[in-house]
């Protein structure tokens, strides 16, 4: 089977196409024929080493997929032949809070990602996904949308009526902001496009920041919530806007970090005084357990919610499609489809 791996050192001059024998499943195990992938920005972070320098090579990247259950190995139950599912990112972290060996179990690195046009997981590392979603949409949740649910839904503790504020138009924050719309909230959107902007208005945006034209975003926020402040910022970018976020968040609120798009190292001149004064929370969010995946999918279906795929390339073209998610041209996903065998 033709598989994409990071080969002997990182970087995308060093992501190859290679073949591996084709994988058989064992006893509990099924065999997933992958049919598309999608790109986060971990991703690009894994290939160039940023992640994890420490990741043992070669590695098949992405951790984000979807497929077609094509055989199942002895003493499986609960998947069957032709089941369409997804890969759990962390394949074992089930349920309840995240445990260090569990962690260490995601796709993508430490373990071989979803990049192959084969793979094998074990009973409980597969789900099914909505059935209205195509395999391109599907491959867009293990990660990006889980991510975004938990910072919602989990962790935001939101009401009807509250604020929300999303910073930027990638996957993350566009699966942020339609799930803060499913729960009722009025969300603000930032960007430095205006037409990325008026596509999110689209999807449900009750109020636009484009923050190339008011870098003080953090005061447009504040005027547009009546100085009070926003009840939960989904912060995609990290140290270089970790402030201004905080600076936009009401007492008592909660800012969920996420991502590292601006920086993923340490923040400067970041001031505490706000968060011990206000009692702000800052909430990371490490995507989530399978169990929270069956009741993200769960509204997902009820809502018939559609996933926002920018661009699918194929498989091929993965180093392109890295460059394009590099560059930020992208309007929520980027997604792989794979060459059939």
């Amino acid at each position: 089977m033709k598989v994409f791996e990071i080969q002997n050192q990182f970087g995308l001059e060093n992501l190859k196409t290679a073949e591996r024998p084709d994988p058989k499943p064992g006893a509990g195990e099924v065999l997933v024929k992958v049919k598309a992938c999608s790109l986060n920005y971990r991703d690009y972070l894994t290939v160039m080493g940023e992640y994890n320098p420490k990741q043992k090579l070669p590695l098949v990247p992405l951790s984000d997929g979807a497929g077609e259950v094509v055989e199942v190995g002895a003493g499986v139950t609960k998947i069957k032949k032709g089941d369409k599912v997804c890969g759990v990112f962390s394949q074992a972290w089930q349920d309840g809070e995240p445990e260090i060996d569990a962690i260490r179990t995601s796709l993508g690195g430490p373990l071989d990602g979803m990049m192959s046009q084969y793979r094998v997981f074990p009973e409980n590392g597969v789900i099914a996904f909505p059935e209205h979603l195509s395999f391109a949409e599907a491959s867009t949740l293990p990660c990006a949308a889980l991510t975004a649910y938990n910072a919602v839904v989990t962790f935001g503790n939101l009401r009807p009526g509250n604020t929300v504020v999303v910073l930027g138009t990638g996957g993350v924050s566009l699966f942020a902001l339609q799930f803060s719309k499913m729960l009722g909230c009025r969300v603000i959107v930032t960007s430095s496009s205006d037409e990325k902007l008026a596509r999110a208005q689209a999807l449900g945006a009750d109020e636009l920041i484009n923050y190339s034209a008011k870098q003080n975003w953090e005061r447009e926020i504040r005027k547009k919530t009546g100085m009070k402040g926003a009840d939960l910022v989904i912060e995609v970018g990290g140290a270089g806007t970790l402030q201004k976020s905080i600076n936009s968040t009401r007492p008592g609120g909660i800012v969920s970090l996420i991502g590292v798009l601006a920086g993923g190292g340490e923040a400067q001149n970041l001031s505490l005084f706000p968060i011990l004064m206000q009692g702000i929370r800052i909430q990371g969010v490490i995507v989530g357990s399978k169990k929270d995946f069956e009741k993200m999918n769960q509204a997902i279906s009820f809502h018939q919610t559609k996933p926002v795929v920018d661009k699918i390339f194929p498989f091929k073209s993965l180093p392109q499609a890295f460059e394009y998610l590099k560059a930020g041209k992208h309007f929520g996903k980027v997604v792989i489809e794979m060459e059939e065998s």
